[in-house]
């Protein structure tokens, strides 16, 4: 299987790799599975069924107009879940992709979900509010959009500099590896593209962080300037009960290729 329908018949594409307990990899904005691929094959190769899928209006996947809010999100990886066929799964979301994590623990009751795990994640709440003050101003969203409809390639461009990068401006990653990301970035629709930085910067999660009733891992870099983890992850794992979080020294976003090895090591031993 390379393919799920969802609700609405959109098409998700999907990898799937190996047997054995099974893994589901939901990638971050603005990227697709791909992203993934090193733990996947650490995590397959250490005898594991590992699902990895593209979010609608990514990568491979279908390209609607609708459907980018995190309940149509939720029930999109709902989807993935029942076609196929998972149980006692452990769910891995990436930064926008530990939403879906959320919103399907709290919409769809965690239903199958065995253990989750939360890397450079974007819960609970990225917009500043009067009762949510550590979070980041509406004006900041707001030119993010506006670069993306002016100029989307030179936008990520710079943006995974600061993805991948360190807050005195230093390289963590070869300049292919910038590239590759852009390339990726740009496989995307507009519309996807921007609707899914709406949701994700506009979506309280607070509420949701109750219904995480399964061991939890949470892993985020101290140096993570698109998420920064004093209003992230610090934050979800005082609301998520039975959680660990990882804290790595330095890092930035980017963990998936920034500090590759350590967590596919990290996610091996808490699947373990």
């Amino acid at each position: 299987m390379d393919k799920v329908t969802t609700n609405d018949k959109t098409g998700l594409y999907l990898k799937d790799w190996g047997e054995g307990k099974p893994v589901i990899l939901i990638h971050g904005w603005p990227l697709s599975a791909d992203s993934w691929d090193d733990q996947a094959m650490a995590m397959a190769e250490a005898g594991h069924r590992v699902i990895a899928y593209d979010r609608r209006g990514f990568g491979r996947s279908d390209q609607p107009w609708n459907g980018y809010d995190y309940d149509t999100l939720a029930d999109d990886l709902a989807a993935v879940i029942q076609q196929t066929g998972v149980q006692d799964v452990t769910l891995v979301g990436f930064s926008m992709g530990g939403g879906e994590v959320a919103r399907y623990m709290s919409r769809h009751g965690g239903q199958s979900v065995a253990k989750a795990v939360l890397v450079s994640s974007v819960l609970p709440f990225r917009l500043k509010t009067g009762d949510n003050p550590g979070g980041t101003e509406q004006a900041a969203f707001d030119k993010t959009a506006q670069a993306l409809m002016a100029d989307r390639p030179k936008f990520f461009s710079g943006f995974f500099k600061t993805f991948f990068g360190t807050p005195d401006g230093g390289q963590t990653v070869s300049d292919e590896m910038l590239e590759w990301a852009r390339g990726i970035a740009m496989q995307a629709s507009l519309k996807a593209t921007i609707s899914c930085m709406r949701s994700f910067s506009s979506t309280d999660f607070r509420p949701d962080l109750a219904a995480f009733g399964v061991p939890t891992l949470i892993i985020h870099g101290t140096a993570d300037q698109t998420v920064p983890i004093d209003a992230s992850s610090r934050v979800a794992a005082k609301g998520i009960k039975r959680s660990t979080l990882i804290e790595y020294d330095g890092a930035p976003h980017g963990l998936f290729a920034t500090d590759k090895d350590r967590l596919s090591k990290d996610l091996l031993d808490f699947l373990a």
